[in-house]
C-alpha cells in the first residue's frame, strides 16, 4: 500500500514539473526575458509574471523593507523563486476550477487568465499550447 502511495505521489510530482517546464518554455523559452508590456501591464522574465500575480502568489523571497515592485523583479528573474510563485499562485486558485480538468489544465489555465482562467475560454489555445509539450493532462 505504501509502495503505492509513493509511487502516486512520484507521478504526480513528475506531471507538475513537466507541466512547469513546458509553462516556461510558452512563455519565454525558459529563459529571463525581462520585462515586456502585455494586455496593459508588465510580465516579466520566466513565466512572464505580472506584479499582481506576484502578489497573489504570496511575494516570494520579498526581504524584509524591500518594495513588493522590487521583490517581484528579482524573484521573476530567478527560475527557483518565480516556479514557487506559480505553485503557490495554482494551490491558492485551483479549487475554481472544475474537478473534471487535470492537473496541467487548471495550472496553464490560472496562469493565463487569472482566478478564473479555468472558465474562459480565452484561455483554451494557451492551455492547448502547454499540453502540446508534455504529457500531462
Amino acid at each position: 500500500m505504501l509502495s503505492m502511495i509513493l509511487i502516486a505521489i512520484f507521478l504526480i510530482t513528475a506531471t507538475t514539473e513537466d507541466c512547469l517546464k513546458c509553462k516556461c518554455k510558452s512563455e519565454s523559452g525558459c529563459k529571463p526575458v525581462g520585462c515586456d508590456m502585455d494586455v496593459e501591464s508588465l510580465s516579466s522574465d520566466y513565466y512572464q509574471i505580472k506584479l499582481d500575480y506576484y502578489k497573489d502568489c504570496g511575494t516570494p523571497g520579498r526581504k524584509k523593507g524591500e518594495s513588493v515592485t522590487k521583490a517581484w523583479k528579482r524573484c521573476a528573474n530567478n527560475y527557483s523563486c518565480s516556479t514557487k510563485c506559480v505553485k503557490a499562485y495554482y494551490n491558492r486558485y485551483k479549487g475554481l476550477c472544475p474537478s473534471s480538468q487535470g492537473a496541467c489544465q487548471k495550472m496553464a489555465r490560472l496562469h493565463n487568465g487569472g482566478s478564473s482562467g479555468c472558465k474562459i475560454m480565452a484561455t483554451v489555445g494557451y492551455w492547448k499550447g502547454v499540453k502540446k509539450c508534455c504529457t500531462c493532462k
